[in-house]
C-alpha cells in the first residue's frame, strides 16, 4: 500500500458509534468488529475519501504519537480491514 492510494469503505459494510464503542458490521457475513477511538478515528477519515497520508496526517494533529509508529500502526490496521474485505484499496 502507498500513502496516496485510495480507500473506500466496502459497499456492504457499515460503521457506527454504539455507546462509547465504534463497531463495524459487514452486512455480507454478519460479522462485527470494534475499533478503539483512534480506529474509529481512522474510519470517519476513510468514508470521507482520506488517502493514507492524509489520515496519518489527520492523527497525528490529534495524538501524540511518532510518525513512523503512525504509519506503521496506520498500515496494519488497513490491511486487516482490506484482509476481512471491509476496506477496498484502489
Amino acid at each position: 500500500m502507498n500513502s496516496a492510494q485510495k480507500i473506500s469503505i466496502s459497499p456492504h459494510v457499515v460503521g457506527r458509534a454504539v455507546g462509547e464503542e465504534f463497531v463495524i458490521l459487514d452486512l455480507a457475513s454478519g460479522a462485527y468488529f470494534g475499533l478503539d477511538a483512534v480506529g474509529a478515528d481512522m474510519w470517519r477519515l476513510i468514508e470521507s475519501g482520506k488517502t493514507l497520508a492524509e489520515i496519518c496526517d489527520a492523527v497525528e494533529r490529534d495524538y501524540d504519537v511518532a510518525r513512523d509508529v503512525l504509519e506503521a500502526d496506520a498500515r496494519a490496521l488497513l490491511d486487516d480491514l482490506a484482509a476481512r474485505g471491509l476496506i477496498v484499496l484502489e
